[in-house]
């Protein structure tokens, strides 16, 4: 299946929310009217006030056919497509972090079963120590992916486990260590501090990484995500989104928000259980799925 069909597949529910409601609403032109009803729409897809406003704005500033002048805006909001990144030197080392319950772990082995295929050497390390389900659900994956699993038992030190997990693939020529770190509350400053720790250990170790800090984000929850990476962002920088679960949600368009708002980029976005439905993310595929 192509990118673009992918995309439409899986943004059916976000297509039929908003998007499909606003193309109808602006076949026949714009004017006041039209464009309180198209806010309206945004904001009940959990678009967010502050995104909202600006494709109002442009809608009605921007001379031209309504529908195509609503493409170049959402394009604009999104800017170029940004891929996952590789140090020079191995291994690249990728974080990931989030709440409980965004798709972590489920990411963490989907990542590891597509770069086992692509021919790099992986693997992942199991720094959620809260969960014993999430230890025993990576070795899952590192079974399904044939790639090594670093763990430790329930409740250990997650330091302990990157620094292991990042020397053990210093030693055996891993190209890719995936580390998987425990669910948190953006509130709770204790558990922020943790996953600080964590990546002060990988450091220790490479000064340059982790290249990535992936922010996993449950895409069903809309404008409560945002607030989280915020938080996240502050405290460990953000380099990129995964946005799981856009096949569930009619408010996928609070992408658009994530990039005007945070100005971080969403990199890779999920569609779907199969391991082959976590995909680079294509502005422009998306937003021609979503407009179609």
């Amino acid at each position: 299946m192509g990118i673009f069909n992918f995309f439409k597949k899986g943004l059916k529910k976000t297509k039929e929310g908003f998007f499909g409601k606003a193309i109808s609403i602006l076949k026949g032109g714009i004017d006041a009217e039209k464009l309180e009803e198209i806010e309206e729409l945004l904001l009940l897809a959990d678009i967010g006030p502050e995104t909202s406003s600006y494709i109002v704005e442009n809608l009605r500033k921007q001379k031209g056919e309504p529908i195509e002048v609503l493409r170049n805006t959402l394009l604009d909001l999104l800017g170029k497509s940004d891929s996952l990144k590789f140090s020079e030197e191995a291994p690249t080392i990728y974080t990931l972090v989030g709440v409980n319950g965004s798709g972590k772990t489920t990411t963490a082995g989907k990542l590891a079963w597509r770069f086992k295929k692509e021919g790099k050497r992986v693997s992942l390390a199991a720094a959620d120590t809260f969960r014993a389900a999430a230890i025993e659900q990576l070795k899952e994956w590192g079974k399904r992916a044939n790639v090594p699993v670093i763990a430790h038992q329930m409740g250990a030190d997650a330091g302990a486990v990157a620094y292991d997990a990042v020397n053990h693939a210093i030693s055996n020529d891993i190209d890719v260590v995936l580390i998987d770190t425990a669910g948190r509350l953006h509130t709770k400053d204790n558990l922020m501090r943790e996953l600080e720790k964590v990546h002060k250990v990988i450091k220790k170790i490479r000064p340059d990484q982790p290249t990535e800090v992936l922010m996993v984000l449950d895409a069903t929850i809309g404008q409560n995500a945002i607030q989280q990476a915020r938080i996240f962002n502050k405290s460990v920088g953000i380099t990129g989104i995964v946005l799981t679960k856009l096949d569930g949600t009619a408010k996928g368009g609070m992408i658009f928000s994530i990039k005007k708002e945070l100005g971080i980029p969403v990199k890779l976005i999920g569609v779907g259980e199969g391991v082959e439905d976590l995909k680079d993310f294509e502005a422009e595929e998306f937003v021609d799925a979503i407009l179609e």
